[in-house]
């Protein structure tokens, strides 16, 4: 018997309830871990891409400052 045989001889609740229940149990350090180490990723990636876009605001902002002050000079 293959493991579709297996699974079509059991209840309903048993394919869709049991079985599930037992993989969360069973892997649900694994499940959370991975999940809070994606979201921990994603929010360090919008810290950087919100550190760098100020970053290059302010450059751009003093450096446009900066030239424009030079040309009155001259």
């Amino acid at each position: 018997m293959d493991a579709k045989g297996i699974l079509r001889s059991l209840p309903w609740w048993v394919k869709w309830v049991a079985i599930p229940v037992i993989a969360v149990v069973v892997f649900g350090g694994l499940i959370a871990s991975v999940v809070g180490f994606l979201i921990g990723l994603l929010f360090k990636v919008l810290i950087f891409a919100a550190l760098v876009g100020g970053l290059i605001y302010l450059v751009r902002h003093f450096t446009s400052a900066s030239s424009s002050s030079r040309r009155d000079e001259w």
